[in-house]
């Protein structure tokens, strides 16, 4: 059988404003309104022989992992999760994944690994390359795609092919120069990142190339907790043990190494997103070169990409820019400097600004809140609980909470009292006092929540009970 496996992980610094750490890349929506995740997974689950999607991502993005699924899903196709506490480079997570398809499936299954974040727009193309990576990986081949270069790229690897389906050496990003030579001979192809191989062959090739790497994940999945319900595994990886496997990306743990490696050439319309010069190219210009995703009015105005989800942009007698507008930060950059927004990301990450973390909406397993407005001790949320879903019980030190119901009804607990608050109703919870929101309902509960106190970080949170498995 095929095992798509999704690498959904990375922060996206270059596409900031609208990645952020807890809303990264894979998460961000096209124009058609899918999610570069959701186009992963329906990638790899169309495949012929596909019975079960893994996915390898992060604790903190598991259940809008799963929201992002259940949206596209148009069949009961199982699929499983391997949790990282935290990101240890791509060998890792391709050798979590491969032991445990071995574990699962056996060691013939075949992985086919996908980033969440890059985009292929030919599916036919792309299934059509697999066939042949899959027959490749069925001799004991580990397999790499190979994309054919439309143009002297310096962001991406490069893979020097040799004869037939042989690979000559895996080059690091090169210089301008380099990458026209590469594009002329036509030897050399775009490393996509993306293998395929059986579980078998790569833990073998692991073994004996990378053994420390295997080991120690191999050791961190034996003390991993897994839960199984009916359609999903879900393996919650050890953080002691995991902060002991080596941090080392696959192309130069395994790939740059094994002789068994081989290449599929193709063309399938891939992109790594890698900028927003690239996101913007898959917009139609007008007859000046602008291309706009929301709303936007140009006068006098050349070359430019501006995207906006809420308000109005207006530019004037500019080119060449780059405008992103969120509801919490504008960014503005030269179109040729667009791979340099990462800095900005760093500035704010190293500043500690919630910019580089969150958005105003914030999405949580329950549901999601929206920051409405804060200020020196308060501050205001519009909180959206879904339908059969709660809050954990919790206390807060710092901070009090009064609770207005807008639409749905709300049973809440509050101290030892539970009580049920319907719309245009309120209840008031003391700081330090134990409380649980919780929708019993069958429609969204939107509540407005106002905190007030000396401290509103959202670390000043004691657990006690918590239906999704946080601390």
């Amino acid at each position: 059988m095929l095992v798509p496996v999704i690498l959904c992980g990375g922060a996206g610094s270059r596409l900031w404003p609208v990645s952020r750490e807890l809303h990264p890349k894979p998460f961000i929506r096209m124009g058609d309104g899918q999610s570069l995740l959701q186009k992963a997974y329906l990638r790899g689950a169309m495949l012929p022989g596909v019975e079960d999607v893994l996915t390898v991502s992060n604790r903190e993005l598991f259940f809008k992992v799963q929201d992002e699924y259940r949206e596209v899903a148009t069949r009961k196709l199982p699929v499983s999760y391997v949790l990282e506490p935290f990101q240890r480079n791509t060998a890792a997570a391709v050798a979590a994944a491969a032991l445990q398809v071995e574990r699962s499936h056996g060691a013939q299954a075949q992985l086919l690994v996908l980033a969440a974040d890059h985009l292929i727009q030919d599916q036919e193309a792309f299934a059509a390359a697999v066939a042949r990576a899959r027959a490749l990986a069925r001799e004991g081949r580990i397999v790499t795609f190979g994309i054919k270069p439309t143009r002297a790229e310096t962001g991406y690897g490069y893979i020097e092919a040799g004869e037939g389906n042989d690979v000559k050496r895996f080059v690091e990003k090169p210089n301008l120069d380099l990458a026209l030579d590469y594009v002329a001979s036509g030897r050399f192809y775009w490393n996509a990142g993306m293998f395929c191989f059986s579980a078998g062959t790569v833990i073998a090739q692991m073994e004996l190339h990378c053994p420390a790497i295997l080991e120690a994940t191999r050791a961190c999945l034996e003390r991993s907790r897994t839960a199984v319900a009916p359609g999903t595994t879900q393996v919650e990886l050890d953080p002691e043990s995991f902060r002991q496997v080596p941090e080392e990306s696959i192309d130069i743990a395994l790939m740059e190494k094994t002789e068994r490696i081989a290449v599929v050439p193709c063309q399938i319309g891939w992109s790594d997103i890698g900028s927003w010069e690239a996101v913007g190219e898959l917009s139609p210009a007008d007859e000046q070169g602008n291309r706009v995703q929301g709303r936007a009015l140009l006068h006098d105005s050349r070359g430019c990409y501006i995207q906006s989800g809420q308000r109005l942009v207006g530019a004037v007698g500019v080119e060449n820019l780059i405008v992103i507008d969120t509801s919490d930060a504008v960014l503005v950059v030269d179109r040729s400097r667009s791979q340099d927004v990462r800095h900005i990301y760093a500035q704010l990450k190293a500043q500690g600004h919630a910019a580089h973390k969150l958005h105003q909406v914030v999405h949580r397993p329950w549901g999601s809140y929206t920051i409405l407005g804060e200020g020196p001790q308060f501050k205001i949320k519009r909180l959206e609980v879904k339908p059969g879903a709660a809050l954990s019980l919790q206390l807060h030190h710092h901070r009090s909470e009064h609770w207005v119901v807008v639409s749905g009804g709300a049973l809440v607990t509050n101290g030892e009292r539970e009580i049920t608050v319907g719309a245009n109703e309120s209840t008031y919870i003391p700081a330090g006092v134990k409380h649980r929101m919780h929708n019993p309902g069958v429609v969204p509960l939107v509540v407005i929540e106002v905190q007030s106190g000396p401290y509103l970080g959202e670390d000043d949170i004691e657990r006690f009970d918590d239906q999704y498995g946080r601390q």
